[in-house]
């Protein structure tokens, strides 16, 4: 008996607003599918900026169903512990990440955020498109294409129109008209150092002290990512030139190498960003007009998950586009697969973000010693479940 012909891919070109991690990853995801991409960046050059991040172990199994965990892992460093500390150095929590990826077979590698994506940018299709100096204003869906309208003027069909366009996204706005982005109550900093030999290998850390916390994580190359946030009202600036030594001043008195990172630390390398997210939406899609990544569920950092989570959205689009059916079809699949996984994300973040900004000495101290209570099980049972739950 004669096997029934396998469906093939349709024949579909996407148009993607943004270069960013999301939309070069499905970019990427796409040309393994088989299908095109034009990809619309509103920078003129995608230039090594930025600073680090961690692919949790749930976004390298998605970059593993489209070929690409081992680029980027090989561009980083393994993360083998992470731990949560005290002002002093004590652990509150932590978890052996170096067991946990033996037993799920999944990597959790830090690196700089320019390297991935420069590995994305050299997996895109030859046959796609990336146009640089562009941005998405506004779209026209007729029900048959889909036609995005241009900062220079110019306009572009497809058969799919994807907001990858981040936190103040253009496409978002076409969909759903404007709605104020949600500020959290405190404001971070982003820094590299060329200083490995401050941190041990693999040993990823974050420190919770008063309204403030430090993170620090080695991101391979010699380089050491570390972060830090701090309640202030929005829009609050440094003084010029003045952002470390205002930074050595407010986290002077916590424990090593928080001082040295700082000192080591190029004042050009480092950024500051107050925190915002969105309340999630009940529907990302119109149409022939979908959303992804931070455009579609801004969250908080405090998970990690923001590009993790980008990375999914990517690798789910793909494989919906590319099964056979209409495309409203496709998108409304995507969703399904994405949406109420993402915004429980938004609402778990910015959760974990207020209990470790919290300033009153009583709460903390009933924090952190609750936290110290919590078996090191459960913390890499979450990691399990976050795996487990994964699209």
């Amino acid at each position: 008996m004669t096997p029934p012909p396998v469906a093939s891919a349709p024949v579909r070109h996407v148009l993607i607003s943004g270069a960013g991690i999301g939309g070069l990853t499905l970019a990427c995801a796409l040309h393994r599918a088989g299908l095109r991409a034009t990809v619309l960046e509103r920078a003129d050059a995608l230039r090594p900026v930025g600073a680090g991040l961690i692919v949790q172990v749930n976004a390298s199994l998605a970059l593993r169903r489209i070929g690409l965990c081992d680029a980027v892992v090989a561009e980083g460093a393994l993360v083998e512990h992470s731990a949560v500390l005290d002002v002093s150095g004590q652990r509150l929590t932590q978890v052996d990440v170096g067991a946990l990826q033996r037993e799920l077979d999944a990597p959790m590698v830090a690196l700089h955020r320019a390297r991935l994506q420069a590995v994305l940018r050299a997996h895109v299709g030859p046959e796609d498109d990336v146009r640089l100096g562009v941005a998405v204003t506004g779209f026209q869906d007729d029900g048959a294409r889909v036609t995005a309208s241009l900062s220079d003027g110019t306009t572009v069909s497809g058969d799919v129109l994807v907001g990858a366009d981040g936190l103040r996204s253009a496409v978002r706005t076409g969909l759903w008209g404007e709605q104020p982005t949600r500020y959290s109550g405190y404001t971070s900093w982003r820094g590299v150092c060329p200083a490995a030999e401050l941190v041990a290998p693999g040993h990823v850390s974050e420190t919770w002290g008063p309204g403030a916390r430090f993170g620090i994580v080695p991101i391979g190359h010699g380089e050491v990512y570390w972060f830090a946030t701090l309640n202030a009202s929005a829009g609050t600036e440094d003084a010029p030139g003045q952002t470390l030594s205002a930074l050595r001043e407010r986290f002077s008195g916590w424990h090593a190498p928080i001082a040295a990172l700082l000192t080591a630390t190029p004042p050009e390398r480092v950024l500051r960003t107050d925190i915002h997210d969105r309340p999630p939406l009940r529907q990302w899609s119109r149409g022939r007009v979908t959303l992804l990544g931070d455009a579609a569920h801004p969250m908080t950092p405090n998970l990690g998950q923001g590009g993790c989570q980008a990375i999914e959205d990517a690798v789910v689009l793909a494989e919906s586009l590319a099964a056979p059916g209409a495309v409203e079809d496709a998108l409304r699949a995507y969703e399904a697969r994405r949406l109420t996984r993402a915004n429980q994300m938004v609402v778990r973040s910015r959760q974990m973000g207020r209990v470790g900004q919290w300033e009153n000495g009583a709460a903390r101290f009933v924090r952190d010693s609750l936290l110290r209570c919590v078996p090191a099980s459960m913390a890499a049972q979450q990691i399990r479940e976050l795996v487990k739950s994964a699209s």
